[in-house]
């Protein structure tokens, strides 16, 4: 009996691989086997910088408004105690947005936690 070889799913597999692969730099896109590799690597790295993007905006956010608190006459840590004791369920994306495009509200929010 002769061997079965699937043709149809491995050639759809390969496929697949050098579509995600377009766009890199000589064999990377052209060559099956470098291109499987390249692909593999580059989906860990997606992974990971997903996680870290997050990380690096919250980083981001925090410094935005440590640097509005300070402009207010407070810093970040006493800012967010400040708003956790009275309550006030605003996120960091929030207070960070107010603190870059709207000061006066920023500075609003300040003085009533402080309060």
């Amino acid at each position: 009996m002769p061997r079965s070889k699937n043709k149809v799913a491995s050639h759809r597999r390969r496929k697949r691989i050098l579509k995600d692969a377009k766009g890199y730099v000589g064999a990377r896109s052209k060559v099956y086997t470098v291109a499987k590799n390249s692909v593999e690597k580059g989906l860990t790295h997606a992974y990971r910088d997903r996680r870290l993007k997050k990380r690096e905006y919250k980083s981001l956010w925090i410094a935005r408004i440590n640097a509005a608190a300070r402009l207010n006459d407070t810093t970040y840590s006493k800012l967010i105690n400040a708003l956790n004791k009275k309550n006030i369920d605003i996120n960091r994306k929030i207070l960070a947005d107010l603190a870059y495009s709207n000061t006066e509200a920023f500075s609003e929010i300040v003085k009533f936690a402080l309060k």
